[in-house]
């Protein structure tokens, strides 16, 4: 039997979200949920379509990314979500999506400005523009420490590639890839409309620490 059961049902439960709320097509994109307590994480296997992908598939390994159990190859994106992992002790799960709107603006190598209070309340500001890097190896990963570490932001665009969302729980970092494209679409219809209207400073500050802070039970 393979380790970590409820993980790997919750793991492949948010799979499979990423397909209902249309942030991924064909094999692309991927969630991974660090193993609480240890220096494990579980991550989706390279190049499995969703709709064949169970909890059995996911692959375990190591903080350095490699395999521990599992019969299939880790996705291509393992040395970057290691790299998180390592370097950011507070993060339990990472996912990357090549979400339409959001991958637009990571094109266009623009930040999503903060226009919107739901921008405010989950991102904290703007949604920040990552580098350059190429799939592979950890040159993603570093990207996004350098670019995430110490922002309020859960999500960055990638440059020329796509998002990758943290958060303290897998589900946390699926629900904010999930609000990221919401906002980039909301974001491209405005900026059709006329010039960019930010939230000012104060006013975000006051949104997201109700939010983070006050909202929900």
């Amino acid at each position: 039997m393979s380790s970590y059961p409820e993980i790997r049902q919750e793991l492949s439960d948010l799979h499979q979200a990423l397909v209902t709320n249309n942030l991924v097509i064909w094999t692309g994109g991927n969630v991974s949920a660090r193993i609480p307590g240890e220096d494990k994480f579980l991550i989706k296997p390279s190049g499995v379509l969703y709709s064949q992908l169970g909890p059995e598939d996911m692959i375990l390994c190591d903080l350095d990314g490699n395999v521990l159990e599992g019969k299939l190859a880790p996705s291509s994106d393992t040395a970057a979500h290691a790299y998180v992992y390592r370097n950011m002790p507070e993060v339990g799960g990472v996912v990357h999506t090549h979400s339409n709107y959001a991958s637009a603006w990571a094109a266009a190598a623009k930040p999503i400005p903060c226009i919107l209070t739901a921008m405010a309340d989950e991102f904290g500001g703007d949604i920040p523009l990552g580098p350059f890097a190429i799939i592979g190896d950890d040159s993603i990963g570093r990207g996004i420490v350098e670019t995430l570490k110490g922002h309020r932001s859960p999500a960055v665009l990638m440059k020329n590639h796509g998002v990758f969302t943290i958060g303290g729980s897998a589900k946390a970092a699926v629900k904010a890839a999930v609000m990221c494209e919401d906002v980039a679409k909301s974001a491209s219809i405005a900026l059709q409309l006329g010039p960019e209207v930010r939230i000012p400073q104060d006013k975000i500050d006051a949104l997201y620490n109700r939010y983070q802070n006050v909202y929900g039970q």
